[in-house]
């Protein structure tokens, strides 16, 4: 048992001395750089009611149709129908752009 124990160790003494790290001579070549990854766009530009709402100073002016024109017209705000000219389909709460 005792043999056993002591051909273990030496065998893993020697697998430990086994390895070897050889340095590199002469000049290395440079490292390339990484690669930058392209910038973030800027953010989709996000339109609709609710936005504009809470961008603007005052949402009550949105109902207002004598409003000063920075508030907006109804027309940026309303979805139409494609197929029948004219027909309002809806608002547009969230509009976002890619």
């Amino acid at each position: 048992m005792k043999t056993l124990i002591i051909s273990i160790l030496a065998a893993l003494v020697t697998s430990a001395f086994a390895q070897s790290f050889r340095a590199p001579i002469g000049p290395q070549e440079p490292v390339r750089a990484m690669p930058t990854p392209p910038p973030f766009l800027q953010r989709p530009d996000v339109q609709g009611v609710v936005p504009r709402a809470a961008r603007g100073g005052n949402p009550l002016q949105m109902l207002n149709p004598s409003a000063p024109a920075r508030y907006g017209t109804w027309v940026e705000s309303t979805a139409f129908d494609p197929n029948i000219p004219g027909k309002w389909k809806g608002i547009k709460l969230f509009e976002i752009f890619f």
